[in-house]
Parts: C-alpha cells; structure tokens; sequence
C-alpha cells in the first residue's frame, strides 16, 4: 500500500477512511513513514493517518481548465 501512495506524494487528492459514516480528507499528502501518511489540509493544518484505515485514495478533480471542481460527486 505505501508504494501505491508515493504516487500521490505533493498531489492534493481526497482520502476516504473508514469509519462509522465514509469520511473523506482532503489535502495535500506529504510524506510517509511506514503504515502512516502526513495530510497538508487547505487551512495550513496537518493530519496523520493510519494506512490500514485508508479505503481509496483519488487525486481532486478538475475541469478542463485545471481549476477544482466545486462538487465532487461519488
């Protein structure tokens, strides 16, 4: 699983989790140490999150212009 993440290291992607409800992150994701990934969130925060909870991984979505899209619909 960490080698498919490096993928996305520096990308700002949506992380969905499992949890009681789907809970998504979104963020930059920065660097990884072991089963742990490092999130850069949109107000300058950080999160750290446990691989073996991580369900998907997706980099945002953007439109032809290369903004984000406004509403991401799963």
């Amino acid at each position: 699983m960490t080698e498919l993440v490096k993928k996305f290291i520096g990308k700002e992607c949506i992380i969905y989790t499992m949890n009681s409800s789907t809970e998504q992150i979104s963020g930059t994701i920065g660097e990884i140490d072991g089963e742990w990934i490092t999130i850069e969130n949109m107000n300058g925060g950080q999160e750290i999150i446990n691989l073996e909870y991580v369900t998907r991984i997706r980099e945002y979505p953007r439109n032809k212009n290369g903004k984000k899209k406004s509403v991401v619909l799963d």
